[in-house]
């Protein structure tokens, strides 16, 4: 066994369950807040998290400058001291940018990288396939790939998407799609060690009940304890209380997805975690929206109670 298909075989045991794709906080001046975003790198590591993802979707990495995507990984694995994996985000939608971000990520620290499809330029699927590997080549480090087509235009092919998943270079998948029939379509022709993740919220049990390994997750920024006792019912074999407790989650992961990253700020901000701060072209909440998310942050608070037993 090479040192490559061990690493790929060891994802079992931490690219699955919750992950949380954090935000970044930014101060009144614009800046990275640092105490911030450790503080909120330790709320998840002691809900249980496995993994971190930083400087991705979340996190707005494309109003992030290459030193701010460094700096993110810095802090996280500072506070992280080995307990979990922290998986930065390195994606771009031009190649050479994509491997300077991954090989950054590596100097930085990250224990694993996430790259997304190439946006905008609508590749074709051999251009899609070239472009990761040749972001695998520039790293050491396990390649976890972001297939999110609201946002790329053109999602990856499930034939490209085989082909990547053959080399131990690639170890998972962040599936945004929420087509929850991909999975059983590819389960069985995908490798045993590949690890399939729903980056969907609203659909990340049924996920789970049609075999996939877990979710890279908004929400569980908000109501990581909920998140938990969601996963461990189901492990557990107590699918009427995931269920429950899963479709309570849901109106707040609408609302989070409708305006995001800028509703999960609010949402922690209300939480007295970090400022609602964005930057530009995404705007903080208005009014109505901020109403939204307030009734839906009050409707979950008896469940962190629930969650207990």
């Amino acid at each position: 066994m090479t040192w490559q298909t061990a690493a790929k075989a060891d994802t079992a045991g931490w690219l699955s369950g919750f992950i949380p794709d954090l935000p970044t906080p930014f101060n009144h001046r614009g800046e990275i807040d640092v105490d911030a975003f450790g503080r909120l790198c330790e709320r998840q590591i002691a809900a249980g998290a496995t993994a971190l993802v930083v400087g991705e979707t979340a996190g707005e990495s494309a109003t992030l400058e290459p030193a701010e995507r460094a700096q993110l990984v810095r802090i996280a694995a500072g506070v992280a001291r080995k307990r979990v994996r922290i998986i930065a985000g390195a994606g771009s939608n031009a190649t050479d940018r994509a491997v300077t971000f991954t090989r950054a990520a590596e100097a930085a620290g990250a224990d694993a990288v996430m790259s997304v499809v190439p946006y905008y330029n609508k590749p074709m699927p051999r251009g899609t396939a070239a472009h990761f590997h040749a972001v695998a080549a520039a790293t050491t480090l396990p390649v976890i790939l972001h297939d999110i087509p609201s946002r790329t235009v053109k999602g990856l092919a499930n034939e490209t998407l085989l082909e990547l998943a053959a080399s131990p270079r690639f170890v998972g998948l962040r599936d945004g799609s929420g087509d929850v029939a991909r999975l059983a379509r590819l389960r069985s022709r995908l490798p045993a060690t590949f690890r399939m993740l729903t980056g969907d919220d609203a659909s990340s049990l049924a996920w789970l009940a049609a075999g996939g390994d877990g979710c890279i997750s908004v929400v569980t920024n908000v109501a990581p304890d909920l998140y938990v006792a969601v996963h461990r019912h189901f492990r557990e074999g107590r699918l009427y209380q995931a269920r429950e407790l899963h479709q309570r989650l849901v109106p707040l992961a609408t609302l989070l997805e409708r305006e995001h990253p800028a509703a999960l700020k609010f949402a922690l901000s209300l939480l007295g975690f970090m400022p609602p701060t964005t930057r530009l072209p995404i705007v903080q909440l208005n009014g109505s929206a901020k109403a939204e998310v307030s009734q839906a942050m009050a409707e979950l608070a008896d469940e962190y109670l629930a969650a207990a037993h």
